[in-house]
This record gives structure tokens, C-alpha cells and sequence, in this order.
């Protein structure tokens, strides 16, 4: 990462109001931190003899971490504690009388700029790569296990676009609006699984995961302030998940594995919904231990560098791990002989670890300020082009997620433009020249 970043972090870190929660983004950062090694660990790529690339799939080939997938997966966190900050920001909007389309474009410019360096990397790589003959199926692998990070924050996007709906439900349901979501995301299964509707599950990314950032709500109003709430929260998940897969028909691995029937991740399967209540309970009974864990200068200033750029790592680490892999091929496969799972594989992954930490740290560092955008002066838009804006983008990530960046032999050159575009089109990119004489976005 950037040098300039540690003193930056640390002078952040020393500027921290009294009030703000620190839970909430040690939180976030362990939880990045878990997704990342799980991402690595779990791709589990190695070269044979004859030099051909695999991908043994850690979770394919070691079916004891399925259960492990109760604790890495931990997506769900993610959307408690985006819970929490969406909550306080949406009400400081109402209480400023910002518009939603200002607030709307706020938000996405901090979690959709970051990505925009990794679509012209794609935009440009590709094409390049297949020019100088690089199979193109090579290239679709290469860039969808590159790109599977997207589908999170294309997710994630639409529940943030959908919060102040979502909290209303919560400020004037409460549980019942908790309870509600589990409910429908429960039909939504059952309609998926039992007419083979596969599109019909992928309405629970949203109905899902908006129920999990619920939790976030709860959270922030001390709906869960009590060691006994917390504890039923764990008990209610704990219990309904058992149900769901060891006496039910999902999966046990919260990580989508290729020979379960039915997969827990594509789509979002309600079980995620009671897993994050699980792992809601758990954080939140610990939440006093982290308030102690946190106070302390380093841990708080390390906190602070992880979140200053998140969106970086997160939508760069596995394309760096396409970039090792492409440096190992082109050694002969130096590094990655040894076969997933055996004795060799697992004393290798330390230094595997640190090669591809500092990859991942020099991409961050190159393409990091875009988590740190100048303050927008512009006057809030209309609601419907940062609307617009989340549509594009998240249709442009879900494709390329799905496909990769090659089909049938040709290259999808223009599936990175697409993301690209609806933010030009919604707005929230700022071009040249729409500065004008406004006041700085209250919203930044």
C-alpha cells in the first residue's frame, strides 16, 4: 500500500470522535481480511507435469471445511455493519432534508469508483492477451475467477440503493419486519427449488440480504443492546441452520461446492439469512471484548488502513491471484506443482500468502485514491440516474461474473464498458467542467 497511507491513517485514527462506534469498522476489516485469505485458500490452483493449470477446489476436495463455511463466510457481517453506517446515513440525510438521488450518489461513489480501474484493466487486458494468442477459454476461466468478487458489491449496491425503504419497514415493523424478510426469502427457495426456477431464487440477493442489514438497524437502535437478545440470535441461527442442512435439503457449506444439489451461495438461499443471525449473535456478545481490542492506537490505526481501502483489496485480490498464476505458467509452473491438501501444499501457504499480499498491496497502491474521491460540489440529481447508475453497474458486474470476459470463443470486450458507462450516464462520475459555483455535498 501506499506509504502516505500509514501516516494518513494514523492522523485519522488520532481524529476519531468519541462517539463512533470502532466495532463497526474492526468489523468490517476482519471480515475483508477473512475473504481474502478464504479466497486464496480456497481457489487451491496448482500446475501438473505436462504444465497444465488446475483449479482443486479446496472445498471440493477436503469436505471437512464445509462446515468451517459457518465462520468464513462471512458475507453476512458485511451487511450487518453496512446496516449500521447506511442506517446513520440515511437519517442524517433526512435530517439535512438531502434528497435521495444526493445521498444516493454519495454512496456510490465510494463503493462504485473503486471498481472502475479493474473494468479498463479487463477492458484492456483481454483483448490485448487474445491478440497475442491467449486461449480465449483460458481468458473466461482466468476473468470470472477473477471477477467473482463483483457479484458482492453488485449485491450490495442494491441493497444500499433499496436502505431507506428498508429501514422504514425496520422504524415501523421492527421484528416483524426481520422476521417477514426470512419469511419471503424462505418462499422465494421454495418456489426456486421446487419448479427448478434457478431465476427466481436470484430475487433473494436482495430480499436476503436486505433482512440481514436489518440486523445493522437493530444494532444501531439498541434492539440487540442485551446479553439475552444477542444469545437468541445465535441460538434462532444456530438452531434453524442445523435444521436446514443437516436434517433439511441445503448444503452444509455456505460456499457454493459443485456437487451439492442445492448451493447455499448462487443464489442467495435463505439459509445466509440465518446464518447471519448467527453470526450476528456471536459478534454482538462480543462486541464489549472488541470495544477494549479496539481502544488500543495500533489496533484502531490498523483498523483505519484495511477500511481506507477496502473496496481496493477486495476487487483486487483475486486478479492478483490470476497474476501469479500467469507468472508461475510462465516459469514452468514454479510454485504451484504440489497437489491441494497434502502436507507440502499447507507448509507452502505462508509464503504463498505473502506473495500475493504484496501483489495485492502494490495494485492497491496504484489504484487505491479512487476510495478517497474529491468532495462533489454538484447539486443532488434526479432520483433516477443514480438509480440508473445502480442498475447498469450492477447488470455490467453480473454478467461478468456469470460469463467471464470471453464466450464461445470470442471476447466480451464490452462487458467492462458497461459498469463504466451507467456511471458516466447516472452521474456518478464527475466529468470535467461540472464542478460550477455549488457548496460542497453536504453528503461527503
Amino acid at each position: 500500500m501506499s506509504h502516505a497511507l500509514l501516516p494518513s491513517a494514523a492522523a485519522l485514527a488520532d481524529r476519531t470522535p468519541p462517539e463512533r462506534n470502532r466495532v463497526v469498522d474492526l468489523l468490517r476489516a476482519v471480515a475483508i481480511m477473512v475473504v481474502v485469505l478464504g479466497h486464496w485458500l480456497m481457489a487451491a490452483v496448482y500446475v501438473d507435469r505436462e504444465g497444465g493449470l488446475h483449479r482443486g477446489d479446496l472445498l471440493d476436495l477436503a469436505a471437512w471445511t464445509h462446515p468451517l463455511t459457518w465462520v468464513l463466510q462471512v458475507m453476512p457481517v458485511f451487511f450487518l455493519v453496512g446496516g449500521y453506517a447506511n442506517a446513520l446515513s440515511w437519517r442524517s440525510a433526512r435530517r439535512r432534508a438531502q434528497p435521495y438521488g444526493g445521498w444516493l450518489r454519495s454512496r456510490l461513489r465510494r463503493l462504485v469508483l473503486p471498481v472502475l480501474p479493474l473494468m479498463v484493466f479487463w477492458a484492456v487486458l483481454a483483448p490485448a492477451a487474445h491478440a497475442l494468442g491467449a486461449d480465449p477459454d483460458l481468458l473466461r476461466i482466468a476473468s470470472r475467477a477473477s471477477l467473482v468478487p463483483t457479484w458482492f458489491l453488485a449485491a450490495y449496491v442494491v441493497v444500499v440503493a433499496v436502505a431507506p425503504l428498508t429501514l422504514l419497514a425496520w422504524e415501523r415493523a421492527g421484528w416483524w419486519a426481520v422476521a417477514g424478510g426470512l419469511a419471503l426469502g424462505g418462499l422465494v427457495d421454495y418456489v426456486s427449488v421446487s419448479r427448478d426456477l434457478l431465476a427466481v431464487g436470484f430475487l433473494n440477493y436482495v430480499v436476503v440480504w436486505s433482512t440481514v442489514h436489518m440486523l445493522g438497524y437493530a444494532w444501531l437502535d439498541g434492539r440487540l443492546a442485551s446479553a439475552g437478545r444477542r444469545l437468541a440470535l445465535v441460538v434462532l441461527g444456530l438452531g434453524v441452520l442445523w435444521l436446514l442442512t443437516v436434517h433439511g435439503p441445503y448444503a452444509v457449506s455456505m460456499v457454493g461446492v459443485s456437487t451439492d444439489e442445492i448451493d447455499n451461495a448462487y443464489p442467495t438461499r435463505v439459509t445466509q439469512g440465518f446464518l447471519g443471525l448467527l453470526q450476528a449473535g456471536v459478534v454482538l456478545s462480543l462486541e464489549p471484548l472488541l470495544r477494549r481490542l479496539v481502544a488500543r492506537r495500533r489496533v484502531w490505526v490498523a483498523t483505519g488502513l484495511v477500511n481506507g481501502r477496502i473496496m481496493s483489496i477486495y476487487l483486487w485480490h483475486l486478479t492478483m491471484l490470476g497474476v501469479l498464476v500467469a507468472g508461475s505458467l510462465a516459469l514452468d509452473g514454479l510454485g504451484l506443482h504440489r497437489l491441494p491438501d497434502t502436507a507440502g501444499w499447507w507448509a507452502t501457504r505462508p509464503l504463498y500468502f505473502g506473495v500475493l499480499a504484496l501483489l495485492t498491496a502494490g495494485a492497491v497502491a496504484l489504484v487505491g485514491r479512487f476510495e478517497t474521491p474529491a468532495a462533489d460540489p454538484r447539486p443532488a440529481p434526479a432520483a433516477w440516474r443514480p438509480v440508473l447508475a445502480v442498475l447498469g453497474v450492477c447488470g455490467g458486474l453480473g454478467a461478468l461474473a456469470a460469463l467471464g470476459i470471453a464466450r464461445d470463443g470470442a471476447i466480451l470486450w464490452y462487458l467492462p464498458l458497461v459498469p463504466i458507462a451507467a456511471c458516466l450516464v447516472g452521474g456518478v462520475v464527475r466529468l470535467p467542467g461540472s464542478l460550477g459555483r455549488h457548496a460542497a455535498d453536504p453528503a461527503r
